[in-house]
């Protein structure tokens, strides 16, 4: 039997619980909006409680777990059918976790790597995981390879790591991302009450309808005043961060059993970062597959295995 969950500030999927942690989570249930538009300012690696949904296989809920991560703009709920699969045919645990500043999770400075991945780690904890199986998309997959590298990592945490379409390098965020923020920006003060009001500003900045349609999953329909659920003028701010990438391969290696998965159409992971994640992981494979950057969701089937392979079976 599969159990599905959903914990959090804002549960949704069949059997729905809520994690009552904070006063910031109760306050964001009964105002129906993210109190975080006032932002927190944390230290750097001080965790936040992370929403999450999962997929239980048996009741067993620390077994061989696989975390899974989104990327930016995402959230948990974008690894919806993969965790399904993951967990019935692996018979494993399967946590898909909303990162600071999206989803359901709260809004809190600082956005940077470091801190995303004292979340992660905190999350481990408090499920008592361990011999964890890590998994990251894009800047979900910096955030995984930012856990792995950390020095003070007990060495039971993980036990494979498997990297999506991003490699451990610093860079400028394209231009497309400065334009995504000044369409949601527009979008909130325009305080429109419809979605295809909203996709009309939108496409003045981004032509491809698939990715408009993956950005508003993240607009909050309201009446005369529909927002995002994403802290906007955060991530703008947080653009030099997000391109960042916290060690060098001088500081830091993962020996560990590693897998990155590049879309063979996509620049993210390409001949000249390929040889730096070499570097980092000395014990990773390469597959590719013919997508561009959203791999799990062009292929989905062929990731599926490439993932499925890579892990096994949970051991009896």
């Amino acid at each position: 039997m599969l159990i599905s969950i959903s914990f959090g500030f804002a549960a949704r999927n069949t059997l729905q619980m809520t994690c009552k942690t904070s006063l910031v989570s109760a306050l964001r249930r009964h105002s129906g909006r993210p109190c975080s538009r006032t932002l927190a300012t944390l230290p750097t690696k001080t965790p936040i409680d992370l929403h999450y949904t999962s997929q239980i296989p048996d009741d067993n809920k620390t077994s061989g777990a696989i975390v899974l991560l989104h990327g930016l703009f995402g959230s948990s709920r974008n690894w919806a059918a993969h965790s399904r699969a993951f967990a019935q045919n692996l018979q494993r645990p399967v946590y898909a976790l909303d990162l600071r500043n999206h989803g359901a999770s709260e809004h809190v400075q600082p956005m940077t790597y470091s801190a995303m991945a004292a979340d992660v780690v905190h999350f481990i904890q408090q499920h008592s995981l361990s011999d964890v199986e890590l998994l990251g998309h894009s800047m979900g997959g910096k955030v995984a390879m930012t856990v792995a590298l950390d020095s003070s990592l007990p060495p039971s945490t993980l036990s494979k790591l498997i990297v999506v379409d991003i490699a451990p390098a610093r860079g400028k965020l394209s231009d497309e991302f400065d334009g995504h923020i000044s369409a949601m920006k527009k979008i909130e003060a325009a305080k429109l009450s419809q979605r295809k009001e909203a996709l009309e500003i939108l496409r003045e900045y981004e032509k491809d309808p698939d990715l408009c349609a993956f950005l508003l999953t993240n607009l909050i329909q309201k009446p005369n005043a529909s927002h995002f659920r994403i802290p906007i003028d955060l991530m703008g701010e947080s653009a030099a961060e997000i391109g960042y990438f916290p060690f060098t391969p001088e500081e830091a290696k993962w020996t560990g059993k590693t897998l990155f998965i590049k879309g063979l159409r996509s620049c993210f992971l390409n001949r000249h970062n390929i040889p730096v994640a070499e570097k980092f992981f000395p014990n990773m494979k390469l597959e590719t597959l013919d997508t561009h950057h959203w791999v799990h969701s062009e292929k989905p089937n062929e990731f599926s295995k490439l993932v499925q392979d890579f892990i096994g079976p949970l051991e009896k």
